[in-house]
């Protein structure tokens, strides 16, 4: 029987990830005179959080910076600790914010005081896929065998766990409940890290997480990966578990999950913040993508390699805002308001 497109992304230009000469780069009219911080809106082992410390470790390894890079996790209220840390430092130069969708969704489905115009955009580093894991001990060997056997069970036996209440990994469980029709038990988690872990004891029946944050599960026989919430197959060849690599894996939509989703890996940096020190982080990642350790973590991550900056990236965050309140909305995951 056939579904309704549930289409949960923004279409993108394909965005080449472009090569930078180092030595070709002007130099910056400004740059940090003390340690500079990322603050990470989630927890630890995520996908967000991963993606700082490697960033971090890159910058230090190839001394991008001559100042060092300190990695804070804030993930309290559902990253709103974060968000509003950075939204009340104005002016502050030497604070950034790796964002996830979350920015959208903790500030709608809260009340919280924060909007990201609250912040300065920097720079997308990527778009993140999202996939449906399972453990490698059940029998499901595609995402059919798994959607049969929700649709024979009572509504609520299968647990999905994920990141966060009314976030991400539950919007896309609400359209995954739609297109089965069958409810589920959804479990947050505070990280995609402990999402996986939680996956591999068999304390859940699936996830959705990102490919980063269950890779190493894969590599090691635990977990399986069903499909993709893409429109196309991942762009990456290396075989990763056994023959199989990232474009193994099917589409959800080949499998009639017609769900589609992807999310914002990018920074922002405190309101007030001087031109010049944007334009200083600007090229400061420009760096980083150069680096082989960058193109590993994207192709270990099965990344989207989408790259903007200035007005460009400003708007397409606007256009991701009022996607996710339409999504939030649908879903009934808006705050209530008097």
């Amino acid at each position: 029987m056939s579904v309704a497109k549930t289409v949960l992304t923004i279409g993108t230009a394909a965005f080449a990830s472009g090569v930078f000469a180092l030595s070709a780069l002007p130099a910056n009219a400004w740059e940090p005179s003390h340690p500079i911080e990322i603050i990470v809106p989630a927890g630890t082992g995520g996908g967000a959080d991963q993606m700082a410390r490697a960033m971090q470790g890159i910058i230090t390894k190839h001394n991008l910076s001559k100042q060092s890079v300190v990695v804070i996790n804030k993930s309290g209220g559902a990253g709103g600790e974060g968000f509003l840390d950075v939204k009340n430092s104005k002016g502050n130069d030497h604070k950034l914010i790796i964002t996830l969708s979350n920015l959208f969704t903790t500030p709608m489905a809260t009340g919280i005081p924060f909007s990201w115009k609250d912040m300065t955009p920097v720079a997308m580093m990527a778009l993140d896929e999202f996939i449906l894991w399972v453990n490698a001990d059940k029998p499901y060997k595609t995402a059919k065998d798994y959607v049969d056997d929700i649709k024979s069970k009572p509504d609520n036996s299968f647990k999905m766990g994920g990141t966060g209440s009314k976030q991400e990994d539950q919007i896309i469980t609400v359209a995954l409940q739609k297109a089965t029709g069958k409810k589920m038990t959804y479990i947050p988690y505070k990280g995609g890290g402990e999402v996986a872990v939680q996956l591999v004891g068999n304390h859940i029946d699936s996830s959705v997480n990102n490919p980063i944050e269950a890779v190493a599960h894969w590599r090691a026989g635990k977990l399986r990966p069903l499909c993709v919430f893409d429109n196309k197959k991942l762009d990456y060849h290396e075989k990763i578990a056994g023959d199989l690599a990232w474009d193994s894996i099917p589409t959800c939509k080949s499998a009639g999950l017609d769900v589609e989703y992807l999310m914002l890996r990018g920074y922002f940096m405190p309101p007030g913040v001087s031109p010049d020190a944007v334009a200083y982080y600007v090229d400061l990642f420009k760096k980083v993508r150069e680096t082989p350790e960058w193109k590993k973590l994207m192709s270990d991550g099965a990344f989207n390699q989408s790259f903007m900056t200035g007005d460009e990236y400003a708007k397409w965050v606007a256009d991701a805002e009022k996607l996710h309140e339409g999504l939030m909305k649908e879903a009934g995951f808006m705050a209530k308001t008097n």
